[in-house]
């Protein structure tokens, strides 16, 4: 595997016609052999004019193929792609993310390098509000997202996910299809089974690409929301995925919401309640002080409330998902996908 390999780009979208210009223009500039890469942008039924925007794009390229997703999911949308591709490396970019131009280069000299069989970049965030600038600064400290390392980390390491992804061919072909079933944490689950099986995942932060945030507190928290409620559903499909980082988004939610009942309840243990609360309320400041001081003082006002969302919505999300699906210790029985 090297600068000869045919690469596969396969971009899951859906209703992006805000973005897709930005984002399929940075694909369509890499510069990787033009006659060696295959372009698949794969379609949830858009509704808002997506489809023609890409159609437009592609025309003239024959490299390139627009494809339909009937299940609008991120993860059929992949099984989509992978079914359709010919390259020896695939190399998954997202319809809200500008790779850079040597992006699909980087992947595979990385593969080649390290004989990984998933290899992948950071997530640098961006915003393009005021308060999507702070989310921006908000998960990439360790405060706001935990030990994930995709979005902070300075030296390529062994990892347990990547962001995106790029994997030889045969690896998604033998390794099975994305799940449908665990809505948008199909990558999460993927690369748990991928490790559980004796494969290798990279992380190395010369591979860049640009990640745009939601950019309002009720997009980030249904987004954050989703993905606690659906790591359960990892969790209980591949046992044994879960960590302690894991765990304490739904832990702090839990001391918010059930400590808050209890003090209300028993008078007696308000005093230990506002204690907890006065403990976090003080470490949140102290960072969002300290991201403040170098990012810029205008981001003080919402780095607090965004540090807040992120960990309430997570906790909360990750609660709902144990009452849809039981215990995350327990292996997973089948059900449907969401649409």
């Amino acid at each position: 595997m090297g600068n000869t390999s045919r690469v596969s780009i396969i971009m899951p979208i859906r209703n992006e016609a805000a973005f897709i210009e930005r984002s399929l223009g940075a694909v369509l500039a890499q510069d990787y052999p033009a006659d060696l890469l295959e372009i698949l942008v794969v379609d949830g039924m858009s509704d808002d004019g997506t489809q023609g925007i890409v159609q437009r794009m592609l025309d003239g390229r024959p490299m390139a193929r627009l494809l339909e997703n009937p299940g609008k999911l991120a993860a059929s949308a992949l099984n989509v792609g992978v079914a359709a591709a010919s390259g020896e490396v695939i190399v998954r970019v997202d319809g809200h993310t500008i790779i850079a131009p040597d992006y699909v280069r980087r992947c595979v000299e990385v593969l080649a390098k390290t004989g990984a069989d998933c290899v992948g970049g950071l997530m640098r965030a961006e915003g393009t509000t005021f308060f999507g600038k702070a989310v921006a600064l908000a998960t990439s400290h360790p405060f706001g997202i935990g030990g994930s390392k995709f979005h902070y980390a300075t030296e390529a390491q062994e990892a347990d996910t990547v962001y995106l992804g790029a994997w030889p061919g045969t690896v998604l072909r033998s390794s099975g299809p994305f799940q449908e079933d665990v809505g948008c944490n199909e990558d999460d689950e993927f690369n748990y089974r991928l490790l559980k099986g004796g494969g290798r995942i990279w992380l190395d932060p010369s591979i860049e690409s640009l990640y745009y945030c939601r950019p309002t507190p009720s997009t980030l928290f249904r987004q954050y929301f989703r993905y606690g409620h659906w790591k359960v559903r990892v969790f209980r499909k591949v046992p044994g995925s879960s960590q302690f980082r894991h765990w304490v988004p739904p832990l702090f939610a839990l001391y918010m919401v059930g400590g808050l009942l209890a003090a209300i309840l028993l008078p007696e243990l308000r005093l230990a309640y506002l204690a907890g609360l006065l403990v976090y309320l003080v470490a949140n400041l102290a960072v969002s002080i300290r991201i403040a001081a170098w990012a810029g003082w205008r981001h003080i006002v919402r780095l607090p409330m965004v540090f807040a969302i992120l960990h309430m919505s997570y906790g909360l999300g990750f609660w709902a998902g144990v009452l849809r699906f039981g215990p995350p210790w327990r292996r997973a029985m089948v059900v449907e996908p969401e649409r």
